[in-house]
């Protein structure tokens, strides 16, 4: 079977480009961003495994936020923000919150993406202080229309996550959710049709 190539742009700086360029560029971005849910799951997916010391894995954690979020009555863009929270760790190991939130930035609300930008600041109010740091540095954020949607998800859902008795949800459950809220943009700076 002699397959073709796949048609590429023939410029050599984005300066000399035309609109047939942009066309084949375009169609191919599409292409991959249908992509994008996929690999989502699929780094999720790497956290399966890795305890990083606690009682339950880090796959094991995300699920399990996601599953007390999804318990009390919290919408689906929640419960994945609850999912995806953190995601970051492979790749943003220092600064996981933000992988996150950028991750999600197009399809979700101004007030999901702050708390996941700033959950680890909340999440150090129940440990820093055993690793010498200041255990309300939460309180930076005190002015943020934004501190008490973000401590209640530290409260409720994140910090009790780690308990390898609790009735756990599948990842199978929550795909559905994933991929319905990222079909829609709430924002972002290129508009698209994921289901082209």
């Amino acid at each position: 079977m002699n397959e073709q190539s796949p048609k590429r742009a023939s410029f050599r700086r984005m300066d000399e480009g035309t609109p047939n360029d942009w066309e084949i560029i375009g169609s191919e971005y599409l292409k991959f961003a249908n992509g994008l849910v996929d690999r989502v799951l699929d780094h999720l997916k790497l956290l399966d495994g890795d305890f990083g010391g606690f009682a339950v894995d880090r796959l094991t954690h995300s699920l399990q936020t996601a599953t007390r979020a999804h318990r009390a009555g919290k919408d689906e863009e929640y419960v994945v923000c609850a999912l995806l929270h953190d995601i970051g760790d492979m790749l943003g190991t220092y600064n996981h919150g933000a992988v996150a939130a950028a991750i999600l930035k197009p399809f979700v609300s101004e007030a999901n993406q702050w708390m996941l930008a700033n959950h680890t600041d909340f999440q150090g109010y129940y440990y820093f202080e055993h690793v010498g740091l200041d255990k309300n540095r939460r309180e930076v954020h005190r002015d943020s229309p934004y501190y008490e949607h973000t401590r209640e998800f530290i409260d409720e859902y994140d910090m009790p996550a780690f308990d390898p008795d609790y009735d756990t949800l599948p990842l199978e459950f929550f795909e559905p959710m994933v991929r319905r809220v990222m079909q829609k943009q709430v924002k972002s700076n290129i508009k698209m049709d994921p289901a082209s």
